[in-house]
């Protein structure tokens, strides 16, 4: 069993997922600065200056008109807060879009590297010598002509 572990993790496959997961750890840092940072205030403007993220009805509880949907949770109300899984849409549709615009530029690098390697014209390949056969039989005859 542990011999199979040790396949396993020797194994490329499973390097290049690590890799993959510890660069999209910080990748999603980084899209999740860009949307609450850049393009929220954006959104806000354009619908009047409305924060998705403190988008709430209150379930039960009493909460300050106006608090902020952290102020409601603090003060133990059970709320329904739409406007995060309204922003947790956005930002699964931005983060969507953004890899695929990623995985469509490795695509056609790998595609322009392809077809490059297809269109060098093949190197003419060096004349192979005689074969082992061929000399003895040359040699054999030299002798015989001596």
């Amino acid at each position: 069993m542990l011999q199979e572990f040790k396949d396993f993790i020797a194994k490329g496959n499973v390097m290049d997922m690590a890799v993959g997961i510890i660069i999209g750890a910080a990748f999603t840092a980084i899209v999740k600065s860009m949307v609450g940072d850049l393009i929220n205030p954006f959104v806000g403007l354009f619908m009047g200056g409305v924060d998705f993220t403190n988008l709430y009805v209150v379930l039960s509880g009493e909460v300050a008109a106006g608090a902020s949907l952290e102020a409601a949770r603090e003060a133990g109300a059970a709320v329904f807060a739409y406007g995060a899984f309204i922003m947790a849409v956005i930002n699964f549709l931005i983060i969507a879009f953004v890899v695929f615009m990623l995985v469509r530029y490795v695509n056609k690098v790998k595609e322009a590297a392809a077809k490059k390697e297809e269109e060098a014209p093949a190197e003419e390949e060096a004349p192979a010598g005689p074969t082992e056969v061929e000399l003895l039989t040359e040699i054999r005859d030299a002798l015989a002509a001596k």
